[in-house]
């Protein structure tokens, strides 16, 4: 077993290879530099990033690059699944609640409000024109996209794809986890699920076999704005931050894309309406943590956790 730590997107990554000697160490070593790229593309805290310039051109017709072609179709899919729950258009509304630079700048600060960010009502979805043949996209004047609530789990299922050829793989982009297949009938990938009241544990222990996880939670990512704690987990409903009990969802999906938004709209939609959209979904499996430290498990999960 090969692995790698390193920081990109603002988080901490874990990449490993079932596989030892140079080779998979060759292959483990160009995984930062991917991401790098991938950050180039899709960061909104770069001013040089391909997504600000795309904000910036709202209202022309611009030509992307394939990276960003595939994770605006990405992102399509994952706002049309959702309803709309998950949606990358939440730049202006994530700015105005303070969260305008990284978390880590954020989080130090009492943020200031921009109330003419804020729309009156609730979010609308991504508009967007396309040019098939040319790969140039079209935005309403004033969109500002945010792509949070995607790129690391993009980015964890495309590196377990290019790391696939070297042997088995897992990579952990900040919480979102992506895996190919253990080599062996029974093998798996141990993936634990946080405790976000404490979080030096755990409060169970997956087993993963080429499937993918993704944890959304607010227990990290909030920061106080004039006297009031905000979250980064917005509710397009109501253009505001998510409000119920829920505290952090981990969801068991196909891919970690889809991992992500599964944990944001059970945690956007609450302990009630969350469960119950869950359970409709079976290819789905995921468990619930609320403020008082219980936990909703869906009828699923247990087929995902680890047994000795």
């Amino acid at each position: 077993m090969e692995k790698l730590e390193f920081r990109a997107m603002g988080s901490g990554m874990l990449a490993a290879l079932e596989a030892d000697g140079e080779q998979a160490r060759e292959a483990l070593s160009m995984v930062p530099d991917w991401f790098e790229v991938w950050e180039q593309h899709l960061s909104r805290f770069r001013p040089d990033s391909e997504l600000s310039a795309l904000n910036r051109g709202a209202g022309r017709w611009l030509e992307v690059s394939p990276v960003m072609w595939d994770v605006l179709m990405a992102a399509d899919r994952i706002e049309r699944r959702s309803a709309g729950l998950v949606t990358p258009a939440l730049q202006g509304v994530l700015e105005a609640y303070g969260y305008d630079r990284s978390f880590e700048m954020v989080a130090t600060l009492d943020a200031g409000f921009n109330m003419k960010a804020l729309p009156p009502h609730g979010l609308g979805r991504m508009q967007m024109e396309l040019d098939i043949g040319q790969h140039r996209v079209r935005f309403p004047e004033g969109t500002q996209l945010d792509f949070g609530g995607i790129a690391k789990g993009w980015a964890a299922d495309q590196a377990v794809q290019r790391l696939k050829p070297y042997g088995s793989a897992l990579v952990d982009a900040g919480g979102d986890v992506a895996t190919s297949a253990p080599s062996g009938e029974d093998a798996a990938w141990p993936v634990g699920i946080m405790d976000p009241l404490a979080p030096e544990g755990m409060i169970g222990l997956l087993a993963l076999q080429g499937e993918a996880a993704a944890t959304s939670g607010r227990d990290v990512h909030h920061w106080m704005q004039g006297g009031h704690e905000r979250h980064h987990i917005i509710d397009p409903r109501s253009g505001e931050p998510a409000a119920n009990h829920v505290l952090a969802v981990t969801v068991i999906a196909p891919s970690a894309v889809e991992a992500e938004m599964a944990a944001k709209c059970v945690l956007i939609l609450g302990e009630v309406e969350g469960k119950i959209w869950l359970e409709a979904r079976p290819e789905y499996a995921g468990i619930i943590v609320l403020e008082d430290g219980s936990h909703l498990a869906s009828r699923t999960l247990g087929s995902y956790l680890w047994s000795e």
